[in-house]
């Protein structure tokens, strides 16, 4: 473990099996300021439970059926996915300074993005089907995105928020680019990436299999960065800067990654510049199609 790698269950506390950059995570990251997740397990029934603080949140399903969010004395059902591989979820999103508690009613997986933040914005739930998707790129480089906490899908204060689906062999977060000054087409953005895997469908695998994928950053200018990781499900990968992609998913593992972005500057915007070795790959997109395998959804 680094300071920007965090095997799975490595920045576990209590319940939680990942909690990073939340105002009570016990795990402190040098230098890290503006962005926090927190993940959890939760068996049929139980509730989990966030202290009202100046962070704003998402809640979001990974799997399980169904999951009952109250905040502010409001309860809110959100309908969840088989798995994350499954298309969209339900998610919601709560302001600052609101305790909410989360009730899984059959058991399943959940993950509350987070950011520190000042301006209050209302409780919004954002249905499954309400979400953009987005087919990005093309050929090789084919991926799903859902945008459920981006500038032109939610009203916030400081974070953006997505989700992305890399098919089996496939690379994304690739030209590698970077966010991390404040200048003209270009903002500020802590970055963090949940990472989970899974073994492609229709593959003629054994059955014991270990699903993998890749993630890769590096420095942009004098400050040190050197990440070559391996990743699995429940892996976390923190970039504080720097150039950062690609995000592969080997040959017969579909790779699934959260993404939680934030930072100081004035402007709550996603705006990124490509590493100039790498960034003329976009042109060849224009001849390729999409992966006929995208949009990944729920099993007929």
């Amino acid at each position: 473990m680094t300071d920007w790698i965090y095997p799975a269950g490595s920045a576990a506390d209590g319940d939680w099996s990942v909690s990073l950059g939340a105002h009570d995570s016990p795990t402190a990251v040098d230098g890290w300021a503006h962005t926090g997740l927190k993940v959890a397990e939760l068996a049929p029934g139980q509730t989990i439970q966030l202290d009202a603080a100046s962070e704003e949140r998402i809640v979001i399903p990974l799997g399980g059926e169904s999951f009952t969010v109250s905040v502010g004395g409001d309860d809110y059902l959100l309908t969840g996915r088989d798995s994350v591989f499954s298309g969209p979820a339900d998610v919601l999103y709560s302001g600052i300074n609101t305790a909410l508690s989360i009730r899984a009613e059959q058991g399943g997986r959940v993950a509350i993005a987070l950011a520190p933040a000042k301006q209050s914005y209302p409780t919004r739930l954002i249905k499954a089907e309400e979400t953009p998707v987005e087919l990005r790129g093309a050929g090789n480089c084919s991926r799903q995105v859902h945008n459920f906490g981006t500038p032109a899908a939610l009203e916030a204060d400081r974070f953006i928020v997505c989700e992305v689906i890399t098919p089996a062999g496939n690379w994304s977060s690739y030209p590698p680019h970077k966010h991390d000054e404040e200048k003209e087409g270009e903002t500020s953005l802590e970055e963090i990436y949940y990472f989970e895997t899974q073994l492609a469908r229709d593959m003629p695998a054994p059955e014991a299999t270990d699903p993998i994928g890749y993630a890769r950053v590096y420095a942009s200018d004098e400050r040190p960065i050197d990440v070559n990781a391996e990743v699995r499900t429940g892996d976390v990968v923190l970039v504080p800067y720097g150039w950062h992609g690609p995000a592969m998913a080997a040959p017969g593992y579909d790779l699934y990654y959260l993404n939680v972005m934030a930072g100081p500057g004035r402007v709550r915007d996603w705006l990124i510049s490509d590493d100039p070795h790498h960034g003329w790959i976009r042109q060849t997109w224009d001849a390729q199609s999409m992966d006929p395998r995208l949009p990944f959804g729920p099993l007929a």
